[in-house]
């Protein structure tokens, strides 16, 4: 091959970036770990990972690196539509899944993440999320060659594949934590055992509960291990102990396995529960964000376009520096304010608390994005509104949207920690009532089409829960199976009804009609970038309180959504700055463009 100027220039720039993720890496690898006798040792073993994992890398992956680092902003352009599902839930298993792609692209998805899907323990596993291999997928769906195969598949058809990571804790049937039972040293520092029950007692009266009601507490005695062991969520998940570089390291290593099988990104699950502190909550301690940063790093070395995903359920100003800080962190995480505060301003009929959020959602870095979404496998949490909403606007809608008060909704309340209000369990297609209004062009099926509207407009990468594309509802059998019948969330994670979703080609049906707007707003919300529009969204004046009105105007054009939040038609202000644009939705009902009905959306692009 002849080297010539412009590749050697290429290889320079693909070189210095290596350089310089490889110093970020020895940096924040030493920050967390450089009192600890094994640092080094363990940096060197990194290193031979990494070098291990890069040669073997393919040439197609090698290629789609190359790819994105030609164009790094790419890997957190908006639009990017992903689809989320639990893949028995929605096709079995492996094969069956790689047999739905043409629904799946018919859809217009950019990204498939399957819920956790690596070998989990036997029986009650919180939905995969115990996790008793990391090296294995779970056997009911298949096998690594199998995950291979769909990666390849789906990125033949321009779709990346990202898998859930559960960075924080094993399930304690894990190889690790069976030999710290047996013993073994150094595995037994790969948990935490606290020995002594007043100690115990101290560090719980700084914790909060994740689920006051089915697992309370956040240790649990075991005699193997002499002692109570660290399980932040229930008992048979054991927190991993990150203040040992050794788990680290091993974590790393699962991580770069996988990304050779092909997956192109990883939603870290519960990152923020990584680091252990006395005196504090032990979430989103500072080394928490320096280990992300280090991962990033690692990953930029061997895999530079796979991507990033923080599971970060908190506060704004803790999950703003998942995003990196002195160095890149995650390329997105998961926008759960703006998510909450849409369904409260649904709630109310008003928009303030959904502007009030976006406002702030605007404090993301540049080159990072917001994973946008409707509803996901998880509960609705109304305390993460707390630093936003009085508490008396918590309890309203958490009692809205279990239906009580003439509320359209059938959700259900979900345990609380102390001094919350109760979360939301459901699908979307129930919260926005669709079981006494399944027509398609009802108010239930515009309240849906509506939420997905907004989160398609906003900047970031928009996120389809399965199931919402067809307005499938709430699973309420979930409740006569012994293994689902102790988590409510299983109200909101149903089996697919492929019956239901065949009616998507049916004319007049509510499946088609909710089919249809997907696909049209993600094919809308890819054209955007197109367009030239880009920024930040940052709310504006609409006119009425019940309209939600954001602009974003850092591109060469600029946009601007109007959403009606309310059941009535209302007056609609445009800035004059936007008297030429045009709307390029295409999915407001009103006369001369002075009032939006209800549940409308525009979406208005400048010439």
């Amino acid at each position: 091959m002849t080297l010539t100027a412009e590749t050697l220039a290429d290889r320079s720039a693909t070189t210095r970036a290596a350089d310089t993720s490889a110093r970020i890496l020895h940096a924040r690898f030493r920050r967390l770990y450089g009192d600890h006798p094994d640092c080094e040792v363990i940096l060197a073993r990194i290193e031979a990972s990494l070098s291990r994992h890069r040669a073997g890398r393919s040439a197609d992956l090698l290629a789609l690196d190359a790819e994105i680092q030609a164009l790094p902003r790419a890997r957190s352009a908006s639009g990017q539509s992903v689809y989320t599902f639990y893949v028995d839930r929605f096709a079995t298993d492996l094969a069956g899944l790689a047999g739905r792609a043409d629904y799946l692209e018919a859809l217009g998805v950019k990204w498939l993440h399957p819920l956790p899907l690596l070998r989990p323990r036997p029986g009650d596993s919180d939905g995969g999320f115990a996790v008793q291999d990391y090296r294995q997928i779970d056997p009911r769906l298949g096998d690594m060659d199998g995950l291979e195969a769909l990666t390849t598949a789906m990125r033949g058809r321009g779709i990346g594949v990202i898998l859930d990571v559960v960075c924080n804790h094993t399930a304690r049937e894990h190889a690790w934590a069976q030999a710290a039972r047996a013993g073994d040293p150094r595995y037994r520092d790969y948990y935490i055992t606290v020995e002594d029950p007043d100690d115990v007692a101290q560090w719980e009266t700084d914790l909060i509960d994740v689920f006051p009601d089915t697992a309370p507490g956040s240790f649990t005695p075991d005699a193997e291990m002499g002692g109570h062991v660290w399980t932040t969520f229930y008992p048979f998940q054991w927190d991993l102990n990150y203040a040992n570089p050794a788990v680290f390291a091993e974590m790393l290593d699962v991580l770069l396995y996988l990304t050779g099988k092909g997956v192109q990104g990883f939603r870290l699950d519960s990152a923020p529960f990584l680091w252990k502190r006395p005196g504090t909550s032990c979430r989103n301690q500072p080394e928490v964000y320096w280990i992300v940063e280090a991962w990033r790093a690692a990953l930029s070395i061997v895999a530079p376009s796979v991507v990033l995903i923080a599971e970060a359920i908190e506060g704004l100003e803790d999950v703003l520096p998942f995003f990196g800080g002195e160095a890149p962190g995650c390329d997105l995480a998961y926008s759960n304010g703006v998510m909450t505060a849409l369904w409260g301003a649904l709630a109310d009929g008003e928009a303030a608390i959904a502007a009030k959020l976006i406002a702030a959602a605007a404090a993301r870095p540049d080159g990072a994005n917001w994973l946008n979404y409707v509803r996901c496998h998880d509960d609705l949490i109304w305390n993460a509104l707390a630093a936003y909403a009085p508490p008396e606007d918590l309890a309203r809608w958490s009692r809205f949207y279990d239906g009580q008060g003439g509320s359209f909704a059938n959700g259900r309340a979900f345990q609380t920690a102390a001094g919350g209000v109760p979360s939301t369990n459901g699908m979307a297609a129930s919260l926005v009532g669709l079981e006494d209004d399944p027509t398609p062009d009802g108010l239930a099926a515009k309240r849906l089409i509506l939420l997905y509207a907004i989160i398609h407009g906003l900047d970031g990468w928009p996120l389809i829960y399965m199931g919402d594309e067809i307005g499938l509802m709430n699973d309420e059998a979930y409740a006569d199976d012994p293994l689902r019948a102790v988590d409510g969330r299983w109200l909101h994670r149903p089996t697919m009804d492929w019956d239901r979703a065949q009616l998507r080609r049916a004319p007049g049906s509510v499946g088609q009609g909710l089919f249809e707007a997907m696909r049209h707003l993600g094919d809308a919300a890819r054209r955007l970038n197109d367009l030239g529009i880009a920024g930040r969204a940052i709310p504006g004046p609409g006119g009425a309180p019940a309209v939600l009105a954001f602009a974003r105007e850092a591109g060469s054009r600029r946009f601007l959504l109007l959403a009606n939040m309310s059941d009535r038609s209302v007056p609609v202000t445009v800035p004059r700055g936007y008297a030429e644009a045009r709307d390029v939705l295409g999915m407001a009902d009103d006369d001369d463009g002075t009032r939006l009905a209800p549940y409308a959306v525009r979406w208005l692009v400048t010439p």
